[in-house]
């Protein structure tokens, strides 16, 4: 009998070895065949998963989000189990932010394919589709977080918007880009994004 292959499981092997050669040395002229050598399969067994270079980056980039997001709820779910209470705006904002942030190795890959990714994306509005779903879509759950934090008393109304939301991705954005190229280091882009909460939040949201 024919051994079943998991056509989903092998897709994340594949997206896995192109993270692996992002953290390595870049991704940058990095072939199809690259990616089949590092999963250790043939390059026709890989063309059988992803047809191009750009469907192959977009799926790991989708893959390797999820993992990120799935790091980020456990940070805040060991949160309430800390403090036995619901985390705050803040402290879930927080989370958020700094999960965006390249601070370990997992995370440092993740935006090294995200950047192989955005480079295309900028003239192909097929793969810029991604970013233009995702980012309304973090910035209105960011918003949220602050009206919340408003009603809270957390923080003043005024500042409860979808623009200081987007401020904030904007900014993580940066600091992420200038760890990845050694401008700061993980702990200084860290910083700066408590030293952003706290001006945002002030003493209220302390």
């Amino acid at each position: 009998m024919p051994k079943k292959v998991d056509h989903e499981a092998r897709r994340q092997e594949i997206s896995e070895a192109l993270g692996r050669i992002a953290g390595t040395r870049g991704l940058d002229g990095a072939s199809l065949r690259d990616v089949a050598a590092e999963a250790g399969i043939s390059l026709g067994r890989l063309q059988h998963y992803f047809r191009t270079r750009d469907e192959m980056l977009l799926f790991a980039l989708r893959h390797i989000n999820r993992l990120a997001a799935d790091r980020i709820r456990a940070r805040i779910e060991a949160l309430a189990e800390e403090s036995a209470e619901e985390p705050t705006p803040r402290e879930v904002l927080r989370a958020c932010l700094s999960g965006m942030l390249p601070l370990d190795d997992k995370s440092r890959t993740g935006l090294l394919v995200g950047a192989a990714y955005f480079a295309r994306a900028v003239h192909d509005k097929t793969l810029r589709a991604e970013a233009e779903n995702g980012i309304p879509q973090l910035r209105a759950f960011f918003a949220g977080q602050l009206r919340l934090a408003a009603d809270r008393g957390e923080l003043p109304p005024e500042r409860a918007t979808e623009d200081e939301a987007m401020l904030l991705i904007s900014m993580t954005d940066g600091l992420a880009t200038h760890v990845l190229l050694g401008v700061h280091s993980p702990e200084t882009a860290l910083r700066l994004l408590d030293l952003q909460l706290a001006n945002l939040f002030g003493a209220a949201g302390a």
